[in-house]
């Protein structure tokens, strides 16, 4: 008589073994490309909160103009200074530090049009890290329109003059 067999054989254990490394790799790229969307819209939306912020501080404070990235935020609790506008969150704000959002650079950079003593332009960049954390870059301007460069290109957008010769970005 034959003794009754306990568990799983090595054999059954390889083909379960087997079943999910073919169900991870047909998953983990479809969650990379998930991630790197959700990247994509974060930083969209917040080049959209950035161009409200520049509006806002320039509506506040128009002898001064627009400012630089850092001047829209302020450290919590925040106070409305010429010096920190409280006009956006200050994790975006500082991240002129290198800390990044999202996988993505922002920055902002006033400019003066037209020879006017207060920076009265401005336009904000937001660029991926790497081919890996997003799939193309973003700006915007003083319109207020967000645009983006074609997809594949995560160059940093290179001035005032290039933004306004992209597209707007098709929702």
């Amino acid at each position: 008589m034959r003794k009754q067999q306990k568990g799983f054989s090595l054999i059954e254990l390889l083909i379960v073994v087997a079943i999910i490394l073919i169900i991870a790799a047909i998953a983990i790229p479809n969650l990379m490309r998930a991630r790197m969307a959700a990247n994509d819209s974060s930083a969209a939306a917040s080049e959209r909160t950035v161009v409200t912020g520049e509006i806002g501080y320039f509506a506040a404070y128009p002898t001064v103009g627009y400012v630089v990235l850092a001047t829209l935020g302020g450290a919590a609790p925040c106070t409305p200074l010429p010096a920190s506008g409280c006009l956006i969150d200050n994790n975006l704000a500082t991240d002129g530090a290198g800390a990044g959002k999202s996988g993505y650079k922002f920055a902002a950079t006033p400019s003066t049009g037209g020879g006017s003593p207060v920076p009265n332009q401005f336009y904000t960049t937001a660029t991926p890290f790497s081919a890996q954390t997003g799939t193309k870059a973003f700006c915007a301007f003083d319109d207020g329109v967000v645009r983006t460069q074609a997809p594949g290109v995560i160059t940093l957008v290179a001035g005032y003059p290039a933004c306004q010769a992209l597209l707007p970005m098709a929702n």
